[in-house]
This record gives structure tokens, C-alpha cells and sequence, in this order.
């Protein structure tokens, strides 16, 4: 409106009536010709805007298509929540306070309950809290935050696979020089190594997502934040991350998946080797817990996020996704559990000191 003013200021008013101001005003202010209509353009301007950029949190959905399981799936997730966490807490300080089980093999298998033990907190509890306090709310930041520690303890995980394959290739193929090739100082480069590719490789996808404008909404249908679920609300262009995506998924993802195969390969040749059917019996007992372990993670794997893409195919996604982080460390300790022997011992023994303890007080 000043505009207008000045300008009319400076036509003498003697020559100017309304139709020739309205006229001239139509002509030399064309972007005042509809206020209404420029006032509607600037607010959808700035509700864009907002929508791209003030996204401060976001609404996780958990199993909301069940209102009525709400309180079972509360209870059912509670105690195989605990019962994991018990069970590879207690696996670690077995390996920790036993000596005989200072060996590579248990040694990783601590690291492994580590993982398992890191990836149940960063997600379980937040899932709990929706399903009993309908607490659905989850802050950008802690979002962001979630999901790099989701994406760090899988990729260490896969790797440390990998390493145990090659482990058991060196004690199947190569068993005179096991001690010598799978020494401490190598242990420890190799699960050191693991935990710390996977904290640096996670990060570029991290910074580059917590870039994105998220302007269609800001609700997740899933009880964490993964990595799918937050691109599917982005209206930012992902070709770069899919770039990032396809590199990280070659250099990461398809390294300790072609060691393991290499050393399986290796030790299935070595065990097709021996006549004796229980020779190959006791060779295949001491690598058939990891092998197990390994089908159980790769198949949830590919259960995630090698589905075909459908309307409903985030509710799909969520059994899966509870199989891979609840169910596997529920089962990982009670798989290795009862095919080592030595494991079995040191339980028996630290239950049986336990109660005796109990006992004389």
C-alpha cells in the first residue's frame, strides 16, 4: 500500500480520476491487482515452507491397526524383551568370569550379545511405551538418533558374522595353526575393526537424511524410526542416498556375506572330505549353531527389505522387523547355548555355585 501512495502523490490531481487510477494502478502494480489471492499465495508459501523445514518430531503409529492388542502386545513384547536381554547378559558374564571360555569363538559370541543387547534398548522400550501409554510422540533428534544406532549395531553385527565364519573356517580347515592365525591381538583388531566400520560407515547416511525436508507428514507407520519408513515421508530427492545406499549395501553388506560364503564353502569341502560319519557329525556340531544364527538373520534380512513395494507393505514390514530384533536375540543365546558343551558346563556351574551360595546364607 505504500507503493500505491507514492505513486499517487506524484500525478497531479487534477488529471487523474478514479477510473484512470484504478487503470494505472492495474498497469504499473500488477501484483496488487488480487490482495486476497496474493494473500493466499503467501500463506501456502509459508505452510510450505514450515512443512519443509520445521519438522521438530515425529508420530510413530507401533501396531495402531490392533487397538485391541494393545495390552497383550505389551506383555508379550515385555517379557521377550527381558528374557533376551537376560539371556545374552548372562551369556557375557559367563564368557567374562570362565576362563576355559577365553577363546576366539565366545569371545565373539560376547561381542554378538553386546550387539544384541544394545539393539533391544534403542527400540523395545519406545515400542512400550506406544503400546501402553499410546506415548507415540518421538523427538526429530532422538529420531534421527535411533536410527543410526540401528543401522551401526546391524551392519557390526553382519560383520562379526562374518569374522565367526572365518573363524570356524581356520578351526575346521586349518586347525594346527588356529592358535597361531586366530590369536588375542588378532581377536581383538578383528572385532575392534567391526564395531568401528560400522559406527563410521553409518554416519554419511545419517547426516545426509537428517538433511531432508519432510513436508507430506510427519507420521511413521512403524514403532521405530527406520530408515524406509522416514524415506517414504521425504520430499527431498534420494537419488544421492540411493547411490549411497546401493555403494554401502556392495562395500558393507556384500563383504562379510562373500566371506562367509567363501568359508563355508571351504568347510563343507573340508568336512565331504572325511569318511567317517561321526568325524563329519563332530566337525559340522561345531559350526552348526553358527550357521544356524546365520540363516535366522540373513533370511529376517531379506524379509525386511527385499519385499516388493505395496500400499500396505509398511504393515507387512513390522513382522519381520519384530522377528529380527525382539525374536533373534531371544534365540541367538539359546541356540549356541545348547550345542556348545562348554557353555553348558560353565552354566551348570555358575547356577550350581549360585544356589549352593544361597543355600549356606
Amino acid at each position: 500500500m505504500n507503493k500505491v501512495r507514492v505513486f499517487r502523490d506524484q500525478i497531479p490531481k487534477g488529471l487523474i480520476d478514479q477510473h484512470k487510477h484504478s487503470l494505472l494502478i492495474r498497469l504499473f502494480l500488477p501484483e496488487m491487482k488480487d490482495p486476497l489471492k496474493k494473500k493466499n499465495t503467501m500463506e501456502n508459501e509459508f505452510m510450505e515452507t514450515v512443512n519443509h523445514s520445521s519438522v521438530t518430531e515425529f508420530w510413530l503409529l507401533g501396531f495402531s491397526e490392533f487397538p485391541e492388542l494393545q495390552f497383550p502386545l505389551f506383555t508379550l513384547f515385555s517379557l521377550l524383551y527381558m528374557m533376551a536381554v537376560l539371556g545374552n547378559l548372562l551369556v557375557i558374564c559367563i564368557v567374562y568370569a570362565n576362563r576355559n571360555l577365553h577363546i576366539p569363538m565366545y569371545f565373539f559370541l560376547s561381542n554378538l550379545s553386546v550387539i544384541d543387547v544394545f539393539s533391544l534398548t534403542i527400540t523395545v522400550p519406545k515400542l512400550l511405551a506406544i503400546l501402553l501409554t499410546q506415548s507415540n510422540r518421538i523427538p526429530f533428534n532422538e529420531c534421527i538418533l535411533q536410527m543410526y544406532c540401528f543401522f551401526a549395531f546391524t551392519e557390526t553385527e553382519f560383520l562379526l558374522l562374518g569374522v565367526m565364519s572365518y573363524d570356524r573356517y581356520v578351526a575346521i580347515c586349518n586347525p594346527l595353526r588356529y592358535s597361531i592365525i586366530m590369536n588375542k591381538r588378532v581377536c581383538d583388531l578383528l572385532a575392534a575393526a567391526s564395531w568401528v566400520a560400522s559406527l563410521i560407515d553409518s554416519l554419511p547416511h545419517t547426516v545426509v537424511i537428517s538433511q531432508f525436508s519432510f513436508c507430506d507428514s510427519n507420521i511413521i507407520n512403524h514403532f521405530f524410526c527406520d530408515f524406509t519408513a522416514l524415506l517414504k515421508l521425504s520430499c527431498t530427492d534420494t537419488s544421492i542416498l540411493d547411490t549411497m545406499t546401493f555403494v554401502e549395501g556392495v562395500v558393507s553388506g556384500f563383504t562379510p556375506f562373500l566371506l562367509t560364503l567363501t568359508s563355508y564353502v571351504f568347510i563343507i569341502s573340508t568336512i565331504l572330505k572325511i569318511h567317517s560319519r561321526e568325524g563329519k557329525n563332530k566337525v559340522f556340531s561345531t559350526c552348526s549353531s553358527h550357521l544356524t544364527v546365520l540363516i535366522m538373520s540373513y533370511g529376517a534380512v531379506l524379509g525386511v527389505y527385499m519385499q516388493p513395494s505395496s500400499g500396505n507393505s509398511m504393515n507387512s514390514n513390522k513382522l519381520p522387523v519384530i522377528i529380527y530384533i525382539v525374536i533373534l536375540p531371544l534365540l541367538n543365546p539359546l541356540i549356541y547355548s545348547l550345542r556348545s558343551k562348554e557353555l553348558n558346563v560353565a552354566l551348570k556351574k555358575a547356577i550350581s555355585r549360585r544356589l549352593t551360595w544361597l543355600t549356606t546364607r
